[in-house]
């Protein structure tokens, strides 16, 4: 990790202040080319910056030795002492000039194609099913932090971070969207890559819908709006290990998705239920979604 507030990078404009900081489009001097920085103050142990904090940056560089198409690359990490209880870290990214919400909030009217939302969705998955091969969760995945270049090549944003990041919780006030978690993390249980599958079937209906499938207000709020998509789980699927008690909730029984998502057709249909699916031992891996009848279904097969 570099050393010193790295003046190659001039600071072009404030393209986003998410929970985490604020991120800036910069120029590298260097080069001339654009890039993203990302700042977080980390606070600062004894020893120097946290060792949790020294190994996530390690394992975003060594995915950089992969450079996926549908990963944001990471160019460089500086590191600024500020105090002696505070280090100001800063990751430089390629920039890409737009998110999949500000993409999705450009489509024309009639909202995209089917072709067009499966080949996003594809590459989407892709990236993930990279990140998860690599022990990597994303943990906050929501279409500001999935990137779409101008030539329609989607990268994901922001993953890995989310360690990095819970450092920096604990010196600011942080409001974070509930609406793309699933509900093993809204009911505060233990999660793992299933988490963003969850998360990649909320943004796939959103794809459709051009809105967001489940605005909750609160923990129970967003777990009452899934559970109308869903139903009410059965009592067996109720994770053991959280406070909140499923005698909360309403009996619900599943409605048609199309009551949702009306614009969505079969195949999709049967996909977007299997990352819908309450119990995350029994949600699709990124890797079986790639392989799924939604993507395969125009492909003929070929005669011996």
């Amino acid at each position: 990790m570099a050393q010193g507030a790295s003046i190659q990078y001039e600071r072009v404009a404030e393209i986003g202040g998410g929970a985490y900081g604020t991120v800036y489009k910069a120029r590298d001097t260097e080069s001339g080319k654009f890039v993203a920085l990302k700042s977080v103050r980390v606070q600062t142990n004894q020893n120097g910056l946290p060792i949790s904090t020294v190994r996530e940056v390690a394992l975003l560089k060594r995915l950089e030795q992969f450079d996926h198409p549908n990963v944001v690359r990471l160019m460089d990490v500086c590191a600024t002492q500020r105090s002696d209880q505070e280090t100001k870290v800063t990751l430089v990214f390629e920039h890409v000039d737009q998110d999949l919400k500000t993409y999705l909030e450009k489509a024309p009217v009639a909202g995209l194609s089917p072709d067009h939302i499966k080949d996003l969705m594809r590459q989407l998955l892709c990236g993930l099913a990279f990140l998860h091969s690599n022990r990597v969760v994303h943990r906050d995945l929501k279409p500001e932090n999935i990137l779409v270049t101008s030539k329609g090549q989607v990268k994901l944003a922001d993953f890995g971070l989310a360690r990095i990041y819970s450092c920096h919780m604990a010196l600011t006030p942080v409001v974070v969207t509930l609406w793309y978690r699933p509900p093993e993390v809204l009911l505060q249980s233990s999660y793992a890559t299933p988490v963003d599958i969850w998360s990649t079937g909320c943004i796939f209906a959103e794809m459709f819908r051009r809105k967001p499938l489940f605005c909750g207000e609160s923990e129970v709020d967003q777990l009452g709006k899934i559970f109308e998509f869903i139903g009410l789980p059965l009592e067996q699927e109720w994770p053991t290990d959280v406070t909140l008690s499923r005698k909360n909730f309403p009996p619900v029984t599943r409605r048609p998705v199309s009551d949702f998502v009306p614009e969505i057709d079969e195949q999709a249909e049967q996909l977007l239920l299997k990352m819908l699916t309450f119990d995350p031992y029994k949600r699709i891996s990124a890797l079986n979604a790639l392989d799924d009848a939604y993507f395969h279904e125009d492909e003929t097969p070929t005669k011996s």
